[in-house]
């Protein structure tokens, strides 16, 4: 990973060392750089255990909660079109309630996001049994997945960020190969939230890391007034256990398209076999970018505050999950109730089950080789529509 001198250092060289005695654009840096910050407080005990909260304050104001305790995501605080700050992410005040039975709240999924079907599967003349937590199928790396474990956590060189690290063993929740992961999470300027994978192994192992957040752009309330665009001409059908068939899907004259911006309310209660299989959307959708370089795959918008979040990624898929199970039975942030459709997830992946079927982009890491992923959360605001 490459290694960027601080600022600090930076400016000494450029300004100090070079023999210029003109100090103000050392001090206008610094006092900019100085908005840039990590904070860190204790959050709670877990099994493994001290959790921390890191807290990403950027020169807008913009502020990200990240636990290392599962890599969770707990907060994110931005402003609407009138400059009203919210928090736009689902989740709980302590770290009690992640240590519950909770929806994946904001985690980091691991090692492999979405299902495995039968919580099984062959790699290399090998047969695996993972823990079937999902039905018959593993879903996110099963119930002791990265979402459960504690990391080794450093706030980064340049002050904005916070990287992530751990070694999941060879044979944790059933997988092969000793697997060195690094997460890092960005928060720039441009009120971005930057999430940049990178892991390697000693054996042949599927991975899929993703990041689980539940967004809701009003801060409360449902979603299905939320207008969102995928950039996707196809998505993966599913079985009823939400197992993909194997079939890329045309979205074109379906509930599924949203290649133009469509309400999801709009079409999520229509007569559709897919729509009752996952209770509403919970589907991947295939990315018309390919799962090249970094490009912007979906928007979201809530006309009710301006608010704006765009999803820029590396991966070929994004699953697009509506909430539908989330029931009011869990009490979140500010003592809010999450009702059935009060969050979405819009989380970029590999195709669910990939290891299962050959069609579909390969998820299998080699010795030697390194697994790289990027995926951005950029925030704005619109106007309102007159």
């Amino acid at each position: 990973m490459r290694k960027f001198l601080p600022l600090y250092l930076f400016l000494c060289l450029t300004y100090a060392c070079g023999g210029d005695t003109n100090t103000e654009p050392a001090a206008a840096t610094e006092a900019a750089a100085a908005q840039d910050s990590v904070t860190v407080t204790t959050f709670g005990t877990a099994p493994e255990g001290e959790a921390r909260l890191f807290t990403l304050t950027n020169a807008t104001g913009m502020e990200v909660d990240i636990t290392n305790y599962g890599g969770i995501v707990t907060s994110i605080r931005v402003p609407d079109r009138e400059g009203n700050i919210a928090d736009v992410a689902l989740g709980f005040p302590t770290l009690e309630g992640y240590l519950g039975e909770d929806p994946y709240f904001g985690a980091l999924i691991g090692r492999f996001g979405n299902r495995i079907a039968n919580a099984t599967f062959q790699l290399e003349g090998e047969s695996y049994e993972l823990p079937a937590n999902d039905g018959p199928n593993t879903l996110h790396g099963g119930p002791g997945g990265f979402h459960t474990k504690i990391w080794n956590a450093t706030p980064t060189e340049d002050g904005n960020g916070v990287e992530l690290q751990r070694t999941s063993p060879d044979g944790e929740e059933g997988f092969p190969g000793n697997l060195d992961v690094t997460v890092r999470y960005t928060l720039t300027d441009d009120n971005e939230l930057r999430i940049e994978y990178t892991a390697t192994s000693d054996q042949a192992t599927p991975v899929n890391l993703t990041n689980h957040s539940y967004f809701n752009l009003s801060g409360e309330g449902s979603i299905l007034d939320h207008v969102l665009t995928i950039d996707a001409d196809a998505f993966t059908p599913v079985n009823n256990t939400l197992i993909p068939t194997g079939e890329l899907r045309a979205v074109e004259g379906t509930p599924f398209d949203f290649r133009e911006p469509t309400p999801i309310g709009e079409r999520i209660e229509a007569d559709n076999e897919q729509l009752g299989f996952g209770q509403g959307y919970d589907h991947n959708w295939v990315l018309n970018s390919g799962g090249g370089g970094l490009a912007s795959v979906a928007t979201l918008y809530d006309p009710s505050s301006g608010r704006v979040m765009e999803v820029l990624t590396t991966e070929p898929g994004l699953q697009f999950y509506s909430g539908n199970f989330l029931d009011g039975s869990l009490t979140g942030k500010d003592g809010i109730n999450y009702e059935l459709r009060t969050g979405l997830c819009l989380e970029t992946q590999h195709f669910p089950d990939s290891p299962n079927q050959p069609e579909f982009p390969s998820t299998t890491l080699e010795p030697g080789d390194t697994y790289s992923s990027e995926t951005v959360y950029r925030f704005s605001t619109r106007e309102e529509s007159k």
